[in-house]
């Protein structure tokens, strides 16, 4: 995207008598209505993504009861990853064509069948079923939470708001692992379901009650060969990036040059297309949002912090339990202080970009992120339980100050008629950075624990030295986000309606 200057000038005071257009674009406080929208959309998408990685650490529970292989039950993640990465390119299309109501009760009633399914499941087929399903209404939820935002709340109380959002993205998901310890503990695998599903009813119940549209839907072209293209793209790349684990293993269900290449393939013709499409408005994911600079910073911090984040939530279970030999309640205890740390840092920094916008704290963020990782290069069999808990919180606290000032940055560069763009295309690389976090951490350490064992160390330091290669490398690309949050600056906030988007 870009914006010809000479149209707008976004660091230059307003002229007398004029109203600078971002003040006045929306009212200071936020009405009834508005507040009760964005708060039911908050709880339900906190609900719907909690679901990503509460799997986890019921993955061997799992394998017992069903009598399944590590490499199957792993689907039962990849396959939530897979869908959410094939439904939310779409999302863009889908918050201009139809109305928030319509959009929520979709994506709650997705959600609240698979959760049904899969706490009905006799076996594995069906819980895998249950989990796509799920997947669906997830891939909805967040999209639709952002896009809201944007056109709901001033730009200048964005921050604050994005902080709010950033418990849900990234606080839900850390906190997964110590959700399912704690059921696992006391009840069968299946209450992870049961328990989530009145919640989801009574969201998607009030939800239907009182949530009104805030946007008005509008007729857009749907492009059928840009859905195949993605379905493919990301498709392909996640399946691909999330079976790297496994082939390390000698467990891959296929070779991993083939989804990998027919993802990277389809994924140049998604981008062809969608170039060719957008000369019309007719992108099913318009791409001129990297045509602002700052959401291309943003992206790729977002992407290094989220690999950090999804790479330390395989390999810190793994660790806390086949190293220092902990229980999975007490692994999933464990974590979460880090996930404490996290969901009360993220609306005080919200509030503080809004003051002192984003370089200020993501600098900060990046290097306390940064060092978390390198001191985690230092644990092993001896380590003791505090430090591991002390480092898992500065690592939250890092990733803290980043997610909130990077999401507002981002989102907030683009032109208003891009924003539902602009959050899916985030949300979908989420998902493919995840994925790719996964697959880096746990080859890295089944890398380093082969290397080990091959060199006569016997079975715990072997896997403790798997894990020091892991998190070495890990610290190793948090430095890449560290030279990138340098280059962070403050948004533009909105640009005004009426300027040129070339």
């Amino acid at each position: 995207m870009s914006i010809d200057p000479s149209s707008v000038a976004t660091s230059a005071p307003p002229s007398p008598g004029k109203q600078n257009p971002r003040k006045t674009a929306a009212p200071d406080a936020l009405d009834a209505r508005t507040k009760t929208v964005i708060g039911l959309l908050l709880v339900s998408s906190f609900v719907v993504i909690l679901n990503e990685t509460i799997m986890s650490v019921a993955l061997p529970r799992l394998m017992a009861d069903l009598n399944i292989t590590a490499g199957t039950a792993q689907w039962l993640t990849t396959g939530f990853m897979l869908t959410m990465a094939v439904v939310i390119p779409a999302t863009g299309f889908l918050l201009q064509r139809f109305s928030m109501r319509g959009l929520f009760i979709t994506a709650m009633s997705l959600f609240s069948a698979g959760t049904l399914l899969a706490a009905m499941a006799p076996g594995f087929g069906t819980l895998l079923g249950g989990r796509i399903i799920q997947a669906g209404g997830t891939a909805i939820m967040l999209p639709l939470l952002m896009t809201t935002v944007l056109n709901a709340v001033p730009a200048h109380r964005r921050g604050r708001m994005m902080g709010t959002i950033s418990i849900v993205i990234a606080v839900a998901p850390a906190i997964g692992p110590t959700v399912s310890g704690i059921i696992l503990n006391a009840l069968d695998w299946r209450w992870m379901f049961w328990l989530v599903l009145p919640i989801a009813l009574l969201s998607l119940v009030v939800g239907a009650l009182k949530v009104q549209n805030l946007t008005e839907p509008k007729k857009v072209p749907f492009d059928v060969l840009s859905i195949v293209l993605s379905t493919f793209a990301f498709g392909g790349l996640i399946f691909g990036l999330s079976s790297i684990g496994e082939a390390a293993q000698g467990e891959a269900l296929m070779p991993l040059w083939i989804p990998l290449t027919a993802g990277a393939l389809a994924m140049a013709g998604f981008i062809f297309r969608q170039l060719f499409l957008q000369r019309t408005d007719r992108a099913l994911m318009d791409l001129r949002t990297f045509g602002s600079k700052p959401f291309v910073v943003a992206i790729v911090l977002v992407l290094v912090s989220m690999m950090a984040l999804f790479g330390c939530l395989i390999v810190l279970p793994l660790y806390l339990q086949n190293v220092l030999g902990l229980s999975t309640l007490n692994t999933g205890l464990l974590l979460l202080p880090g996930g404490a740390v996290m969901a009360i840092l993220s609306p005080i920094v919200g509030g503080l970009f809004d003051k002192f916008g984003p370089r200020p704290l993501v600098i900060p963020g990046a290097l306390v992120l940064s060092g978390a990782l390198w001191g985690m290069t230092t644990l092993d069999e001896n380590s003791s339980v505090p430090v591991v808990i002390v480092l898992h919180c500065l690592l939250n606290t890092g990733l803290g100050f980043i997610f909130t000032p990077l999401f507002t940055s981002a989102l907030g560069s683009l032109h208003k008629s891009l924003y539902s763009h602009g959050s899916a295309i985030i949300n979908t690389l989420q998902q493919l950075a995840g994925a790719a976090g996964t697959a880096v951490f746990v080859t890295l350490m089944t890398t380093g624990t082969t290397a080990a064992v091959n060199e006569g160390i016997a079975g715990i330091p072997a896997s403790a030295a798997g894990v020091h290669t892991a998190f070495f490398w890990g610290a190793v690309i948090s430095l890449v986000a560290l030279a990138a949050s340098f280059f962070v600056r403050r948004p533009t906030n909105e640009v005004p309606d009426g300027v040129a988007i070339h």
